[in-house]
């Protein structure tokens, strides 16, 4: 039997049409044993070496690359994956994970790419809306953890600036002014009753 554990995907790939790195992220459990078969998968096909990496993703492009499945064992791997016109997005897991846990982080991190860039994923699309391409991801994964499967509710944390004051509208006429005038005022004074 398996150990069970919270760790569940290894990697998150953005892959454009010819197998180039648009985006990638790779997630490796802080209590791997030396000694398992996911660490020596992970020392020869995903490790920190950015070589060893590329190569990975170049195998896997050229396995998937205009295949009619979504899912596959691969080099002890389960994939997930989806080809958009120009992009290819992946999700990694161990091959002894869960393939209904890895479908729904997959999902949803399909979705909430769909929902933030309105206009289609495509690579032009995922390059100029980057960081809100990076924060979904982060935001539904964390070092390998499915934090989040709601892709409305990671798309609203990506898109939605947080709010903590509302904004101050302050006319530049007399009257704006002098409001202006007491609204420092009385700031001022807050504080100094604070400091007190």
């Amino acid at each position: 039997m398996a150990e069970l554990s919270l760790y569940s995907v290894e990697a998150v790939l953005l892959l454009d049409n010819e197998g180039n790195r648009i985006y990638t992220k790779y997630y490796h459990s802080p209590h791997e044993k030396s000694d398992s078969h996911i660490t020596k998968r992970a020392i020869d096909g995903m490790s920190s070496s950015s070589k060893q990496q590329t190569e990975y993703e170049s195998r896997l492009f050229k396995k998937t690359h205009k295949q009619n499945s979504e899912i596959l064992i691969f080099e002890d791997c389960l994939v997930l994956y989806k080809e958009y016109v120009d992009v290819s997005l992946y999700l990694v897991g161990s091959i002894d994970e869960n393939e209904l846990v890895l479908q729904q982080a997959f999902s949803a991190i399909k979705d909430s790419l769909e929902l933030i860039l309105a206009t289609g994923i495509d690579k032009k699309n995922i390059i100029e809306h980057f960081d809100m391409v990076a924060l979904a991801i982060d935001e539904s994964i964390d070092d390998g953890i499915i934090l989040e499967t709601d892709p409305a509710t990671i798309a609203s944390r990506v898109t939605k600036p947080p709010s903590k004051d509302a904004p101050i509208n302050i006319e530049l006429s007399e009257k704006g002014l002098l409001s202006a005038w007491g609204f420092a005022k009385s700031k001022l004074a807050e504080r100094l009753q604070q400091g007190l």
